[in-house]
């Protein structure tokens, strides 16, 4: 059996692969075992090594690039930034891993008592197409600078990139395979612990292998976030934001705001803004170093989408900026009438109004996830909001995004964990206690 790749733009054939079979993929979580035994003793070494691969990847940051959008749609300079953003996870957790990792001490009545924290052993990580380098490392680094070892299984359409990241590496604890979501959901009884970025329903059956296998799990799933704009917001900031917070990645994008709940005052204003500043995006080949809308992943993602738009038609007023082209999908606000509970993965806001602060606190809990809210206003008093958003993030006159320094993560049916920060590095290693009289 074999993978093919292609460009989402021009459909043209990028790679063939080998898909391996579980017997192989033992034999790898075997090897990895075998080299995470002597990986695990020296934390400075880890690092001296991590630091070499850091190199690497900003050496070849713009092949890596190309490769990236070129398989999967991201504009080149978003897969650019990509690298970058890649670059600082790197230097946060060189920087501060042997810290997070530390013994931590607790005054007893014993001689020394204290909490060290050990790695697990193999964690296989599954990973998406949209962020195909960011995804990666995040979960990633922090587990091999733990002690542990890592496989990854990636999404099949970035095949290519899935090879070139562990190339980049350079470690003998890092290795990638090209199979099934089947044969690595059986390889998951092998290994230490799994980390998964994906969608909820994947996320349901990976959960539930490496439940009854009793290994830790960490969960990134979906996310329908609302972007809350009040009647004391800076309207130009929050239209300008909302660019960017609703298109990034092509709108492919778990944090990326969905549902736009406006306050009633200002609603027809902001809408117009909106409808104007979306209407300005260049879309095109992802290459060209001025798109910002390049295509869809592949032909499936944009069935999947224009699907979607059909069923909104009964649900709101559609308001495309233009045309759609082969798997490209132009910018499209719909003011909605009613709720639409699915997530929409590609460059679709959906806009609804409140009246009061509790209607948009309902509205934006009104949805199965809880990955990100962004809040549009005075700042004191969209404070007071937070305690009542069910979400991991809530980020106040700023669009949701991911930083190493800072736990990320959902909740209900956005994920269980977290990824990045020093909850992130903790997550795949045994907290272990001890106690010396």
């Amino acid at each position: 059996m074999e993978i093919i790749t292609h460009n989402p733009f021009t459909e043209e054939e990028l790679g063939k692969y080998k898909v391996v079979d579980v017997e192989d993929v033992k034999g790898i979580i075997s090897t990895l075992k075998q080299n995470q035994l002597s990986w695990r003793e020296n934390i400075d070494k880890r690092l001296d090594m991590l630091k070499d691969s850091r190199n690497n990847f900003e050496k070849n940051a713009e092949s890596l690039a190309k490769l990236m959008s070129s398989e999967m749609g991201k504009p080149i300079t978003q897969s650019l930034a990509e690298v970058k953003k890649a670059l600082w996870l790197f230097d946060y957790y060189i920087e501060n891993g042997k810290k997070f990792l530390g013994n931590e001490y607790v005054q007893t009545e014993a001689k020394k008592s204290y909490i060290r924290f050990d790695p697990l052993g193999v964690i296989i990580i599954i990973m998406p197409w949209n962020f195909p380098l960011w995804q990666v490392v995040r979960a990633a680094i922090p587990a091999l600078i733990a002690g542990n070892s890592v496989l990854l299984k990636h999404a099949s359409i970035v095949s290519g990139t899935s090879l070139k990241i562990p190339e980049l590496f350079n470690l003998d604890t890092f290795k990638s395979v090209i199979t099934t979501g089947k044969i690595i959901d059986e390889a998951i009884k092998y290994s230490d612990g799994v980390s998964f970025t994906g969608s909820t329903a994947a996320g349901s059956i990976i959960a539930a292998e490496a439940g009854k296998n009793i290994k830790k799990f960490v969960m990134e799933l979906g996310g329908s976030d609302p972007y809350i704009v009040t009647d004391s917001s800076n309207m130009e900031e929050a239209v300008k934001n909302s660019v960017y917070a609703r298109l990034q990645n092509n709108g492919q994008s778990c944090i990326a705001s969905k549902r736009f709940i406006i306050n009633e005052s200002i609603f027809d204003e902001f809408s117009k803004r909106m409808m104007e500043e979306y209407s300005k995006v260049k879309v095109g080949d992802q290459l060209d170093k001025d798109t910002y809308i390049g295509p869809l992943s592949s032909s499936s993602q944009k069935d999947i989408i224009t699907g979607q738009l059909k069923e909104l038609k009964s649900m709101g007023t559609v308001m495309p900026t233009g045309e759609n082209f082969g798997n490209v999908i132009r910018p499209t606000l719909v003011k909605m009438n009613k709720d639409y509970g699915e997530e929409v993965f590609g460059p679709v806001a959906m806009l609804m109004k409140f009246k009061t602060v509790e209607e948009a606190i309902k509205l934006a809990n009104d949805t199965p996830y809880g990955l990100g809210c962004s809040i549009w206003g005075d700042s004191d008093n969209a404070e007071k909001l937070v305690p009542y958003i069910e979400a991991g993030t809530v980020s106040i006159n700023k669009i949701v995004a991911s930083d190493p320094r800072l736990p990320f993560g959902g909740t209900k049916k956005s994920g269980i964990g977290r990824e990045l920060s020093r909850y992130g590095i903790l997550e795949f290693t045994n907290i272990k206690t001890v106690w010396v009289n």
